[in-house]
């Protein structure tokens, strides 16, 4: 599956605050996973899926968070795909510290500034497969906040850039 040439998305998703009733409360921590599985599903309506890891951290919090967000990263982010694609963090707290980013209006999952585009999800369906679970969200919004560049892919194990 190496000689599969794929473009590169951060998922995205916001843990729920711990008081759910008030509109003020803290939101809950930000977090993000590379991902090079995800792919367009259905345009009637409009449906996505990426595979997650099972046990992985996006994966655990997408069981209960049923909204997310993805961002398809530009050649020029390379080094955003490689930060999340790390395993066994703690936290990602520090990992949004300096990039560039706005809160989904539906999701309140981080948007990456300068992502060829952005969705924003709902979980609609999952699926285990594997050793992984497929999830298959609904597209609440899209936008296409910078036109800029190519896209990011990934082959025979690095990031790439078409050329």
């Amino acid at each position: 599956m190496s000689r599969l040439a794929a473009g590169v998305v951060l998922v995205t998703a916001c843990e729920p605050s711990l008081d759910a009733d008030d509109p003020h409360a803290p939101v809950g921590e930000d977090v993000g996973m590379t991902a090079t599985a995800f792919l367009s599903v259905s345009l009637d309506p409009p449906l996505v899926l990426v595979s997650l890891r099972e046990g992985s951290r996006m994966d655990d919090l997408l069981a209960e968070q049923p909204l997310w967000g993805v961002s398809v990263l530009a050649e020029s982010q390379r080094h955003i795909a490689g930060r999340f694609a790390m395993k066994g963090r703690i936290s990602d707290r520090l990992l949004f510290e300096d990039i560039p980013y706005t809160r989904g209006a539906a999701s309140g999952a981080p948007m990456i500034g300068g992502a060829l585009a952005t969705l924003e999800c709902r979980t609609e369906q999952t699926v285990t497969a594997g050793d992984h679970t497929l999830v298959i969200g609904r597209v609440l919004s899209a936008d296409l906040p910078s036109a800029d560049g190519g896209p990011l892919t990934y082959f025979k194990g690095k990031y790439r850039q078409l050329g």
